[in-house]
């Protein structure tokens, strides 16, 4: 194990997230995808400095982001509120190409419904 994976180990996610358990939005999943919108760190604490280099270098998604930072999720998702509510980032759902319906078996179901009534 190298010395600095030792030593983030040694800091309680608590201590990292300021004490909070839970994020201020309710929005983030795991598929949530988040981009930098701001350059500026300064006044940021290490982990989030480190989250918005991530983010500047693409788009990532917050189980990819709490990976790279070996953070649990759930610290993570904290991490990343706060950088929403101050403007450091902005976040979007991932879209799934199989969320779209398809369109011939909904005609499908649409003619059989006709013919019944």
């Amino acid at each position: 194990m190298s010395g600095e994976r030792r030593l983030r180990g040694l800091v309680r996610p608590y201590v990292v997230t300021g004490g909070r358990a839970h994020a201020s939005r309710n929005t983030l999943d795991a598929v949530t995808v988040v981009i930098a919108t701001r350059e500026q760190v300064s006044g940021l604490s290490p982990e989030k400095k480190r989250l918005m280099e991530l983010c500047r270098g693409g788009a990532l998604s917050v189980a990819e982001i709490a990976a790279h930072l070996s953070l649990p999720i759930s610290v993570t998702k904290v991490l990343l509120s706060d950088l929403v509510d101050s403007g450091h980032i902005a976040t979007h759902a991932a879209v799934s190409h199989t969320a779209r319906p398809d369109v011939k078996l909904l005609k499908d179901v649409l003619d059989g419904l006709r013919a019944r009534l």
